[in-house]
């Protein structure tokens, strides 16, 4: 890498383009493969390859049922970093780091970041709560430079939440972080698979136009507030309980997931993540809900994660352009603030 700014691996936005658009910009690109198939898994690696030869990463989340399969594949592409949206699994890390691969968690708390760092991971990235998808309730202001106290000697950090261009990049420093991870910034580029009808709506988005509601799938996720999201809120568990149960049968179909492994990583996730019964039921909800909206172009039927950034985000360039756009103002805030 040449430039401390990773890009996040989004589920259904991440895909080869725009990871490989990352990393041949000089910063770390990170294809998202919780929402893929093996096959296309496979495939997705292949093309960033044929794309960049610079460094890059996969997504996975610790509960999949082929993790295993994955890791190993992964490891045959001598791919570089494997991030992980929670808490990876200690034997996880093992294989990771018997392989030479870099392993990269996301926390959203300091005891999060100190149990990680005790299980021996690279690096973590701290998500502050102005960040997108599933996020926690601590500022980045707050979260970032907690977390650098507790492992920063140990671990390379990396601040998420709220960045989108250089002097952000420069805060996070001083915070003491090594870098930036970026979600809702690098959504809204060209090189995005985002239909260009919902790029529009994310850019019409102020910072006072998203919301943390637990309707979707349980768990607190920033999303854009939209009539969907309003009936989510006010619905009963009730209500809810079809709507996940659907999701989660069309998530097995999309995903290649058995039944049995379908069942299996639901008892993993509610043994892992202690989620009720009823909250297991959500869990398929989010990936469908963002599907509808950020694959197909859904607006009335899906949800649009987003961080509290996207209000002060109003155009689209090119991955390398922005890259371009963060270091360079990077350089001139550090020169500002030298003289």
């Amino acid at each position: 890498m040449r430039y401390p700014i990773v890009q996040t691996g989004m589920g259904w936005v991440s895909g080869a383009r725009l990871t490989a658009a990352t990393s041949a910009a000089g910063g770390l690109g990170i294809l998202a493969a919780v929402t893929m198939t093996g096959d296309e898994l496979r495939d997705a690696v292949h093309a960033v390859k044929e794309r960049t030869p610079n460094p890059f990463g996969v997504n996975f989340r610790a509960d999949q049922p082929d993790l295993g399969e994955r890791i190993a594949f992964v490891v045959s592409e001598q791919v570089k970093v494997v991030s992980f949206a929670g808490a990876p699994t200690k034997d996880a890390v093992a294989r990771l780091h018997d392989a030479g691969i870099a392993c990269m968690p996301t926390v959203g708390a300091r005891r999060h970041a100190e149990k990680m760092a005790e299980w021996g991971v690279d690096a973590v990235i701290a998500q502050g709560a102005e960040g997108g998808g599933h996020t926690g309730v601590v500022p980045t202001s707050l979260l970032l430079p907690q977390v650098v106290d507790a492992v920063g000697d140990t671990v390379a950090v990396i601040g998420a939440g709220g960045f989108n261009d250089g002097r952000g990049l420069v805060a996070a420093l001083a915070w003491g972080a090594d870098g930036v991870a970026m979600g809702t910034r690098f959504l809204l580029t060209k090189e995005s698979r985002v239909p260009d009808e919902v790029k529009r709506r994310y850019l019409d988005a102020s910072v006072t136009d998203t919301v943390v509601t637990a309707a979707i799938d349980g768990a607190p996720q920033r999303v854009i507030r939209t009539k969907l999201v309003d009936r989510l809120d006010a619905a009963s568990p009730i209500t809810r309980l079809p709507r996940a149960l659907r999701s989660a049968l069309g998530f097995r179909k999309l995903t290649g997931t058995s039944a049995r492994d379908l069942l299996r990583e639901g008892l993993a996730m509610r043994r892992n993540q202690d989620l009720t019964w009823s909250q297991l039921a959500m869990a398929a909800n989010a990936p469908m809900l963002t599907r509808a909206a950020l694959v197909e172009g859904r607006l009335e039927a899906g949800v649009l994660p987003a961080g509290q950034g996207v209000g002060v985000i109003d155009e689209l360039p090119t991955v390398e352009e922005l890259v371009g756009r963060i270091v360079a103002e990077a350089e001139r805030t550090l020169e500002r603030l030298g003289a």
